[in-house]
């Protein structure tokens, strides 16, 4: 698999008698190629498959897999078969709506013909178990026998006998003893027509405190449809079934609505971009005028939906990521159009114009403005778009942002150069404008006063330019000094506001199905009693419903009865005043204290903000030996366990189970004519039953199986399985402690891999002041460094790559470090594309080397903004307030280059420099500080989401801060 191109990682789970390969194919591989090369690799190579083992099973995985929907079925009058049973029915019905691709059923004890044997009455009668099982398929066949003709018909042939009931199963035919036949019901101890023994248990618990029995539905969707239309469809389809199909007592609750939650989320967000829209409206009102704003406002609206037309052709469907990207664009996408009206205005009133045709005035003012409206727009792109190509898990994640924002520059310019001046003769002809060339010019206000005021003073005297600039210089210096000062903490992505955390319980291996119940209940019992949670629910010894967070870390293959999942499910935001981080941070500390009672390991898995990962903290262990790795991974969980603000510490590595090897004495084996296999087989019934069939029920909604059982005393213990049975060649019965002898050892752990090295994983989370995983990792290094390995030396650590050799131990950190150093990373490489494709801009239009960089000095002045608010307001600097910086880059550009440019005219009017640069700044403070407010106040409805906060602090701060400065 590793050698199949576009694969990213291989991950692979060996175990004694199995094992799991997981292939990650590289972001943006199609689902459809990437199965493709998979069959094609492994079916190319199956001549090299070792003997007795199964054909490879091959399943795909992707998001598309995550249910939107799960409805729990639960009830004060019902168990667990009962309900099942109703649950089938559901699913069956739910199956028949359009567009919904998967359902699961998850608990609840399926119905099976259960045949418990007598094993003194099979060894009576002289049959071993093995036996009944082969009679019982051979008994239970129907096959078609072939057709003939007679009467000018062909009647067609039918022969055998298939079971319907228990009397079918119990009058089955085993062989004959004494003359006599001997049934099934002879050698059985019961015949069951019921639920299964229990493989997991599902419980369902209310705010006051009960838990009751519990079966879950999940429902995932076809790609690329409407999650909200399905999820509404399928409820009310099950509405429907209520009192009619299913009794009126059965609760159904809602315990998963994510298209309820994205239908909150867009209409939110939509809200908010028609707020943006009329504070931007609102502001230019109040500075130019309601019609100027008009001319202003009727650009928002074609943008947008030209934008909206480029996303649908890309097939970006509308989501939280798409409609921020278009919040984000409003502030920017009106700054050309603001330009162009307001240089309109500004020439409609010059005494100079008088008598002249307003067409040819306005000609002469988008004229004016038009080369450095296109270069700051193209300024702006050259900003944006690099961001696009952001690599790994995050690119898909914030690539509408950049490709929203250049398309919506673009078509802003050509509204500005089309659809403004056309509106504007419409709006500010005629009367409104009438004779206003032939007025008083418009007299400067008193903010362009005090600004011509405040700058002569700071080009006449030598001594004010110095003393600003090195006031620049140290309020930058200072802005800086607070990443290291820990007073702007670094993360990848802030914790977001969800409805729903898991709390993932892990208890020693061995640990039996119903103790492991047992621990998740107390827990369950302490979540409940909590204000802020709506319901929870438990799921020992198999999986919740999986999300795209599970999906990564394989949740969904937790089946074993040591593990548990509880699903934790919240009050809606509104109605509760914590965020959901906040509450998982505060009920930490007191699950941990339940779990350790019971020695459980738990961990607190909220839903992330961003890309999933296997872990917030991972350390991935290298080294030539196994147990040596094993004792260094023991080394460093102890360094995760002491560190302050590391939290949930585990490692994948089992505890010892005991285990019982049953070895065949081949000779005596022999001796009575029994094979190896055969012995195999045996205990394996004993153990674990066997299917002999399936009972063929008409209105059944899941297969039947037929499974024959020993009774549980008869398979519990050591000394109850060397007493059954087995038939020699001779018809003797032979008992199974003379064939085998037994061995006691310790299960042999599994071993782990990534792309074909030996690993073995610690892992953690990050909790306390310090909630990011930058500084518990600086942290450990510290202790990691002073451990002493094996061979004497030092662990190497490792970053971004995985260690090229094992013949050494090493170290390499993964999980959410990984992708933030990718994303800063490659964010970092953007914004120095950035940098070099505005400085290639600049010298192409002005000629000259050095006027870009006299455009270029704000960009650096936007971090004396944006670093001060992250800290008053205690922000994490993300991701996103990396993506806020680099946009700001190009707005900021983008207003440098209108007073350079307008710098330019003035000194070709034969102004001397001084006066032109005051002039110039003069003229364009009005344009420059309403293109600022824009993205000011376009980004501030942006500030509620706690995701996307950081991009409104940069763009709202750093424009604040680097209009001012410059």
């Amino acid at each position: 698999m590793h050698e199949i191109p576009g694969v990213e990682y291989v991950y692979s789970i060996s175990s004694p008698g199995q094992s799991l390969v997981i292939v990650r194919f590289l972001v943006g591989t199609r689902e459809e190629d990437a199965l493709v090369k998979v069959y094609s690799k492994l079916y190319s190579n199956a001549d090299r498959m070792p003997q007795g083992a199964s054909q490879p099973m091959i399943k795909a995985r992707s998001i598309g897999d995550v249910p939107i929907l799960a409805l729990t079925l639960w009830g004060k009058n019902y168990d667990s078969f009962q309900l099942r049973q109703m649950a089938e029915e559901v699913q069956h019905e739910i199956q028949k709506v359009p567009d919904v691709s998967e359902t699961t059923i998850i608990g609840g004890r399926p119905r099976a013909m259960r045949v418990i044997l007598d094993s003194a009455k099979l060894a009576g009668f002289g049959f071993s178990p093995e036996d009944v099982v082969e009679r019982l398929q051979a008994a239970n066949a129907r096959t078609q026998a072939g057709q003939f003709a007679d009467s000018n018909q062909e009647i067609r042939l039918d022969a055998g006998n298939l079971f319907r009931n228990a009397q079918d199963v119990g009058g089955a035919v085993l062989g004959a003893a004494h003359g006599q036949p001997v049934y099934l019901r002879d050698v059985a101890d019961k015949i069951i027509d019921g639920p299964q023994e229990p493989q997991d248990y599902v419980l369902f618990g209310e705010r006051q405190g009960n838990e009751f029995p519990a079966v879950t539905i999940t429902v995932a969707k076809r790609k690329g449809t409407n999650a909200t239309d399905i999820a509404n469809a399928v409820l009310a389809r099950v509405n429907a079934m209520k009192g009619v199909r299913l009794p009126n007592d059965l609760t159904i609750t809602t315990t998963r609505n994510y298209g309820a939650t994205a239908k909150e989320k867009s209409d939110t967000l939509l809200r908010h971009v028609l707020l943006a829209t009329l504070s931007v409206t609102l502001l230019i009102a109040l500075f130019l005028g309601w019609r100027e704003s008009g001319v202003v406002l009727l650009a928002i609206p074609v943008t947008l939906a030209m934008t909206m037309a480029v996303f649908y052709l890309m097939g970006y469907t509308l989501n939280r990521v798409t409609l921020f990207a278009l919040i984000f664009s409003i502030g920017i996408l009106v700054d050309d159009a603001i330009v162009v009206v307001e240089n309109m205005v500004r020439h409609f009133r010059m005494r100079a114009n008088g008598g002249r045709p307003l067409r040819d005035i306005a000609v002469e003012a988008v004229s004016e403005v038009g080369n450095p409206t296109i270069l700051a727009t193209f300024t702006v792109i050259a900003a944006i778009l690099p961001m696009a190509f952001v690599r790994g898990l995050m690119g898909p994640y914030m690539r509408p942002i950049p490709v929203g924002a250049s398309t919506a520059m673009l078509f802003s310019l050509a509204v500005a150069f089309v659809v403004s001046p056309w509106a504007a003769m419409r709006l500010l002809g005629g009367k409104h404008l009438k004779g206003a060339h032939t007025l008083t010019p418009e007299r400067e206000g008193w903010l362009t006063r005090f600004y011509r005021r405040i700058m002569y003073r700071l080009m006449k005297r030598a001594r004010n330019r110095w003393a600003f600039l090195v006031a620049v210089a140290a309020l930058l210096l200072l802005a800086c000094a607070l990443v290291p000062l820990k007073m702007v903490l670094v993360k990848m992505l802030p914790f977001d506001n969800k409805s729903e955390f898991q709390v993932i319980v892990n208890m020693p291996d061995g640990t039996p199905l119903e103790q492991t119940t047992r621990v998740a209940q107390a827990l369950g019992s302490y979540l409940a009693q909590q204000p802020e949670v709506a319901n929870c629910q438990i799921y020992a010894g198999t999986s919740g419903p999986v999300n795209f967070n599970g999906l990564v870390r394989h949740y969904y293959l937790r089946h074993e009865a040591n593990q548990a999942d509880i699903q934790v499910n919240l009050l809606p935001a509104g109605e509760r005043s914590a965020q959901s981080h906040a509450i998982a941070r505060r009920l930490r500390p007191e699950l941990d204290s339940i779990g350790a009672a019971y020695g459980a390991r738990l961990q607190v898995a909220e839903v992330p903000p961003g890309p999933p990962v296997l872990q917030t903290l991972v350390a991935e262990i290298y080294g030539p030996s196994l147990d040596a790795q094993v004792a260094v991974a023991r080394q460093v969980k102890q360094i995760f366990l002491e560190t302050p603000g590391v939290v949930d510490a585990d490692w994948y590595t089992q505890d010892p189970q005991p285990q019982l090897n049953f070895h065949v004495d081949q000779a005596k084996a022999a001796l009575h004519g029994i094979p190896v296999a055969e012995v195999a087989q045996t205990l394996a019934l004993a153990t674990s039953g066997a299917q002999s069939g399936l009972l063929h029920v008409p209105d059944a909604r899941e297969a039947v199986p037929i499974r024959v059982e020993l009774e549980r005393p008869e398979r519990s213990s050591e000394q109850a399985l060397e007493n059954v049975k087995l038939r020699g060649a001779d018809g003797s019965m032979v008992s199974l402690r003379e064939l085998v002898n037994v061995e006691h050892t310790t299960l042999q752990p599994d071993i782990y891999r990534k792309n074909l090295k030996r690993v073995v994983y610690v892992m953690g989370d990050v909790g306390g002041a310090e909630e990011s995983p930058v500084y518990a990792i600086l942290k450990m290094n510290e202790a990691i460094r002073r451990l002493t390995l094996p061979d004497g030396g030092h662990l190497a650590i490792f970053n971004s790559v995985q260690p090229q050799s094992t013949d050494s131990y090493s170290m390499k950190w993964d999980g959410e470090w990984q992708i933030t150093l990718e994303v800063f990373r490659d964010l970092g490489l953007a914004f120095a594309v950035v940098l070099i494709l505005i400085y290639v801009l600049v010298v192409g239009w002005f000629k000259s080397f050095t006027v870009p960089l006299a455009i270029m000095i704000p960009i650096p002045l936007t971090l004396v903004g944006i670093l001060p608010a992250h800290a008053m307001l205690g922000a994490f600097f993300t991701a996103t307030s990396m993506i806020g910086f680099i946009a700001g880059a190009g707005i900021i550009v983008r207003n440098s280059i209108l007073v350079v440019d307008f710098i330019e005219l003035r000194r070709r009017e034969g102004l001397p420099l001084a006066e032109a640069v005051i002039d110039a700044g003069a003229v364009r403070l009005r344009p420059v500080l309403l293109t600022a407010a824009g993205v000011i106040v376009g980004a501030s409805v942006i500030l509620a989401d706690p995701i996307f906060q950081g991009l409104g602090l940069s763009l709202i701060a750093g424009g604040v801060a680097s209009t001012f400065l410059s």
